[in-house]
C-alpha cells in the first residue's frame, strides 16, 4: 500500500483499544500519516462499550513510537462549536489536515416501544449534524489553503440493516449515506473525494460470546470481521491511488449474509 508520509489525518471516535478508530489510527500511522484523534469519555463511560480511561494517552504514545506526530482531544460532536475547535487544534498542533475519518458515533438501543424524541435528537446531533458540519468545515479549511493543499479525503463510517432494536442508530447512519454522492460532486473541484465505508458487524468489543456464535454462521469466510479489516479498507480509500473513487459506499463485510 502507498505511503501516507506528510499527510495529516483526523480520526474521530478513537476511544477504546479494541475499536475501529484505534485500528485506523494505527494503520495510517504505520503508513506514515500524522494523526489527530478525538474521543468522548462521557459517552463511553455511560452508554458506549466501556470507558478505557487511559487509552487516549497510551495510543498517542504508541503512534508517536511509529515515528509520526500524534495528538488527541476530547470532542463532543453534539455541540455546535466542536468542529471549529477540532480543526483549530489540528492546525495548531500539526497543520491543515487532508484526511478526515468520520468514525465517532452515538449509539443507544431503541425499538419502536422505547424510541422517543430525546433518543432521536441525541443520535441526530452526533451522527448527522456534528459529523456533517465537521466535514464541511474540513473542506472549507482545505479550500482556504489552496493551492498549498491540493487534495483531500473524507470517509464516513456508515451502517444499515434490519436490527429492530437499533432504530435511531441505523436511521441516522443510513441518512449519512444520503449526503455522500451530492457532497462528492460539490467537493470534486477541490480534489476532495467523499466515500462511505460499511464494515458490517465487527468484533470491536461489543460482542458477547453468544453474539459471536450467532454471527459466525453468517460469515462464509469462517470468521467475524475485525477492526483491522476495516482499517485496511479505509487506508485504501485515503491513499493517492483512490483519487478516482468518490461518491461511493463501500461494503467491506466479508460476504456477510445477515442482510
Amino acid at each position: 500500500m502507498t505511503s501516507l508520509k506528510n499527510k495529516i489525518a483526523i480520526v474521530t471516535g478513537a476511544s477504546r483499544s479494541t475499536g475501529i478508530g484505534t485500528a485506523i489510527c494505527r494503520l495510517l500511522a504505520t503508513l506514515g500519516s500524522d494523526i489527530f484523534f478525538t474521543h468522548w469519555s462521557a459517552f463511553d463511560s455511560k452508554e458506549g462499550n466501556g470507558l478505557d480511561l487511559d487509552w487516549p494517552d497510551l495510543l498517542q504514545m504508541e503512534l508517536q513510537s511509529l515515528g509520526v506526530r500524534a495528538f488527541h482531544m476530547e470532542a463532543d460532536l453534539s455541540k455546535s462549536e466542536t468542529p471549529t475547535l477540532i480543526l483549530n487544534e489540528v492546525e495548531k498542533r500539526l497543520g491543515v489536515a487532508t484526511i478526515l475519518i468520520n468514525n465517532a458515533t452515538y449509539e443507544a438501543p431503541a425499538n419502536y416501544m422505547t424510541l422517543d424524541e430525546h433518543t432521536l435528537d441525541q443520535h441526530y446531533a452526533v451522527n448527522l449534524r456534528g459529523t456533517i458540519l465537521l466535514t464541511t468545515a474540513f473542506a472549507k479549511r482545505i479550500e482556504s489553503r489552496s493551492p498549498q493543499v491540493s487534495s483531500g479525503r473524507v470517509i464516513f463510517m456508515v451502517s444499515g440493516g434490519p436490527d429492530s432494536n437499533n432504530l435511531a442508530y441505523i436511521t441516522t447512519k443510513s441518512a449519512v449515506i444520503g449526503i455522500i454522492e451530492p457532497l462528492s460532486v460539490g467537493l470534486a473541484r477541490l480534489n476532495i473525494t467523499v466515500n462511505g465505508f460499511n464494515p458490517g458487524p465487527t468484533d470491536s468489543g461489543w460482542m458477547t460470546d453468544e453474539m459471536k456464535q450467532n454471527f459466525l454462521g453468517m460469515f462464509p469466510m469462517g470468521r467475524i470481521g475485525l477492526p483491522e479489516d476495516a482499517a485496511k479498507g479505509v487506508a485504501l480509500l485515503v491513499s493517492d491511488e483512490s483519487q478516482w473513487i468518490t461518491g461511493q459506499v463501500i461494503k467491506s463485510e466479508g460476504g456477510y449474509l445477515g442482510k
